[in-house]
């Protein structure tokens, strides 16, 4: 960087987004978010069933996409503070605050917890609910706890002694005799557990990006910011990374996996993470881009930070194909049937040509284009890439939840919905409604947070450092 930045150039207060700029797309973005919400309630709740059904899964496709995007902003966060991460010191309020929005999803998780949606996602769900016919839910909460305590037990039981004993009958007892694979897999895929679980994903990384951001935004008014802000900040980052863990694992086996309950996969998560990874970092890019180009962050974000996350870019697409080829291999070469018709639904009818589309668009496209180290110095061409990594992720998610829907909806009810297919025609208008719904109050959540506070750390000790950064 030829301009060496000094602690004068440096505002004593920072810089602040002029709400008065934002205020117009903060207004449409609210007023697409409550529109489409409105719909989305009719046809969740009240549209016939059909049309339920499949809305059901544009829901959970659009609020998967924008919800990686938030998670991946918590994990950037995370990782920042964990490394104590000197260069990104200047656009670590931007990951801060795409972060931020995680825990306003919960907003649209709300339908999944309804039943009636439920029925149509999950039909392990329905098993149960039918199991359990009249039983009092607070007699299945009490054997769920009990049947899951003599799992634990008997788990301990057999790696010490290499026995076990009978378990006391519980609901897990009357599934044995309805679905025995269901029967396994119930210590985990239980009502109580699952509800437990969803509510606990926005609980507990909200807490934890709230506590981060509320930590980082002090710091800016604090009289003696010191280094106290950063070692706090980075203990607090490595006793959290967990709770980040366990949020992306089990978001995407309870939400996406949990669509077929008998399809098995050791790489899900990692697949999962790994899509978060890349394109939250595109926001970010693509967010950082949009404020330099409105006259911000002009003093602490030079091209070398741009080249730094194009870095990033590059190793977690990378990371993505080796983890997807990795979760595609070990699945080919086992040939279990279990397994393997997740891949056998996504090589059926069109969906082929979208599953070899992905590779190229998602790996070998970006991969070639990103080797070049001229282009991720370019902020206009790096955030071009990054929106386009955002349309491939479209994809991703697409073929992950949309392949299931003609299968779920057919086996629920043939005469309601019309003979099993991997497709149903008409529903991509559901889709288009839902993402943009989401996607408006993602974008509305973010220009809220980006607005609150300086849009950089600038009583950082090392805003300097970052300022000058040369790579």
């Amino acid at each position: 960087m030829s301009h060496h930045v000094t602690s004068h150039e440096i505002p004593v207060n920072g810089e602040h987004l002029d709400k008065s700029k934002i205020a117009k797309a903060k207004t449409i973005a609210l007023a697409v978010m409550v529109i489409g919400s409105l719909l989305s309630v009719y046809f969740l709740f009240f549209a016939p069933k059909a049309q339920q059904g499949s809305y059901s899964y544009s829901w959970v496709f659009a609020l998967f996409y924008f919800f990686t995007l938030a998670l991946g902003g918590c994990f950037w966060t995370l990782l920042h503070n964990v490394s104590n991460s000197g260069w990104g010191t200047s656009v670590r309020r931007v990951m801060e605050n795409v972060g931020s929005v995680f825990p306003w999803l919960s907003i649209f998780a709300i339908p999944l917890l309804f039943p009636s949606v439920q029925s149509y996602l999950y039909e392990w769900m329905n098993m149960h609910r039918k199991v359990g016919g009249d039983i009092p839910t607070m007699t299945l909460i009490s054997e769920w706890l009990a049947g899951s305590w003599n799992w634990v037990l008997n788990g301990f039981r057999y790696i010490f002694t290499g026995e076990t004993v009978p378990m006391a009958s519980t609901m897990a007892d009357r599934l044995h005799h309805t679905d025995h694979l269901m029967f396994n897999k119930h210590w985990f895929m239980n009502l109580p557990f699952w509800y437990f679980r969803t509510i606990m994903f926005f609980l507990g990384l909200g807490y934890v990006i709230y506590r981060l951001r509320k930590l980082s935004t002090a710091q800016d008014t604090d009289p003696n910011p010191g280094t106290v802000h950063l070692f706090t900040a980075r203990r607090r980052a490595a006793a959290f990374l967990p709770i980040l863990a366990l949020t992306v694992t089990f978001a995407a086996f309870d939400w996406l996996k949990g669509m077929d309950y008998t399809w098995f996969s050791t790489m899900y998560g990692v697949y999962i993470f790994a899509g978060c990874a890349i394109n939250s970092m595109g926001v970010i890019i693509i967010t950082t881009y949009l404020l330099r180009r409105s006259g911000y962050l002009k003093n602490v974000v030079s091209q070398e930070h741009f080249h730094i996350m194009g870095k990033l870019l590059f190793a977690f697409t990378v990371f993505w194909a080796y983890v997807t080829f990795s979760q595609f291999f070990l699945i080919w070469y086992a040939n279990i049937t279990e397994e393997t018709k997740y891949f056998l639904i996504r090589n059926t009818e069109g969906w082929n040509i979208a599953s070899i589309a992905l590779v190229i668009l998602h790996f070998v496209v970006p991969f070639v284009i990103l080797l070049q180290q001229w282009l991720k110095k370019k902020p206009h061409l790096l955030s071009a890439v990054a929106v386009y990594m955002l349309l491939v992720h479209i994809l991703d998610m697409y073929l992950i939840v949309i392949p299931e829907r003609g299968i779920s909806l057919g086996n629920i009810d043939h005469k309601t919905f019309g003979d099993i297919s991997v497709t149903i025609q008409g529903a991509w208008v559901g889709d288009i409604l839902a993402f943009i719904t989401i996607g408006a109050g993602f974008v509305f959540f973010l220009l809220r947070a980006l607005g609150q506070h300086s849009l950089y750390p600038h009583r950082d000790p090392r805003i300097l450092e970052s300022a000058n950064l040369s790579n």
